[in-house]
């Protein structure tokens, strides 16, 4: 219900969350198809200088129908080399947590805002962002997922750029049909014990965020336009 912080709804729904929500639809063929041409445009990508100096572009993968969207900022190392995301360290971390729910990185779609690595794990900057984010634009309206979650502050900055992660992490925004949940990004969490412990506890929230959003219908009566490769998302963001 817009209006009700979302920790007070997930707090009295979490001992009866359904277990079933790995996968809300049916695979689309179709849109699996395209996702595939997608990832493949990525990988040849050229709009930014990034491209020079990559050893691998990184799409993301999962599945159509994901229930949920983990977005983070950019390949680092690892994933520069084997062009999948979230291959390091920090995807080892994304790897526990998610089995802490019951899910694997099979039933979750795992993309990035900047598609290639920025060298020297250097923050990406606007031109590069700008150039990735159609890629981003239709990843989202393929995989058309019911809760995005951003890791770190870059991802979150796209939905919410006046926020600080620190204090809207694990807070859900209703954009539209959807929910946007801004969490620390795996990276930082290894760095900082407390931003870990603070995470896995954010996660925890997920399989309660998934129910709430099916039972009740988050967002079924706030109708808003996807966003477009050019504009930002034109609803402003509500805090249940």
């Amino acid at each position: 219900m817009p209006g009700q912080p979302i920790f007070d709804q997930v707090q009295s729904r979490q001992r009866g969350v359904t277990t079933g929500y790995k996968c809300r639809k049916e695979l689309g063929l179709d849109q699996e198809a395209v996702l595939a041409e997608l990832a493949e445009q990525v990988r040849t990508c050229t709009r930014c200088p990034l491209h020079r100096t990559r050893t691998h572009a990184v799409p993301g993968e999962g599945p159509v129908g994901a229930p949920i969207m983990f977005i983070g900022e950019g390949p680092g190392r690892d994933e520069d080399r084997q062009g999948r995301p979230f291959v390091g360290r920090s995807g080892q971390l994304l790897e526990q947590l998610l089995e802490e729910i019951g899910l694997t990185r099979e039933d979750v779609y795992i993309a990035n805002v900047v598609k290639c690595r920025p060298p020297d794990n250097r923050d990406p900057d606007p031109n590069e962002i700008a150039a990735c984010k159609p890629y981003l634009v239709q990843q989202l309206k393929l995989v058309d997922p019911e809760l995005i979650v951003t890791l770190g502050r870059f991802a979150m900055e796209r939905w919410l750029p006046n926020e600080r992660i620190t204090r809207a992490h694990g807070k859900a925004f209703r954009f539209g049909k959807r929910l946007v949940v801004p969490m620390f990004h795996p990276a930082a969490a290894l760095r900082k014990p407390e931003w870990e412990k603070l995470l896995r506890e954010d996660f925890a929230l997920l399989p309660a965020l998934i129910d709430i959003v099916r039972q009740v219908g988050i967002g079924a009566d706030v109708p808003a336009p996807e966003p477009t490769t050019d504009e930002p998302p034109p609803v402003q963001p509500t805090l249940l």
